[in-house]
């Protein structure tokens, strides 16, 4: 059965780096793009960044030049790697996969194939 894994959240003060794991399993994680998402509570799920299998990228306005996105695909794993976190940048993250993500679509949580349990970052002041 196929799975998304996310690990790597914690709490840190503002300004601080995390980065976050999204680990698959029972698919082959090559041949899919990847998205991260993030939500608060009473809040819809935000998209935060997305990279494709040639690994072209795209990241949304809030995170652009803080976040990065990477993949190893021998490992299974795409990476959010989050620099000078912001309080307002405490949500759980989610990563979400799908084959031949379209960029009318990648806003879309439900669009996505697979979705992971969630990594809760808390970002202090």
């Amino acid at each position: 059965q196929a799975q998304l894994v996310e690990s790597g959240g914690g709490l840190v003060q503002a300004g601080d780096s995390l980065t976050l794991s999204c680990t698959a399993s029972g698919l082959t994680f090559s041949t899919y793009d990847v998205a991260w998402f993030r939500q608060t509570a009473g809040q819809e799920r935000a998209f935060v960044a997305a990279i494709w299998r040639n690994r072209n990228f795209y990241y949304g306005d809030s995170v652009k030049g803080r976040f990065t996105i990477s993949r190893d695909n021998a490992k299974n794993t795409v990476y959010l790697q989050m620099n000078s976190l912001k309080p307002e940048d405490t949500a759980t993250y989610y990563c979400a996969a799908h084959k031949g993500l379209i960029m009318s679509s990648i806003r879309i949580p439900a669009y996505y194939a697979y979705l992971g349990q969630g990594a809760q970052v808390t970002v202090s002041s």
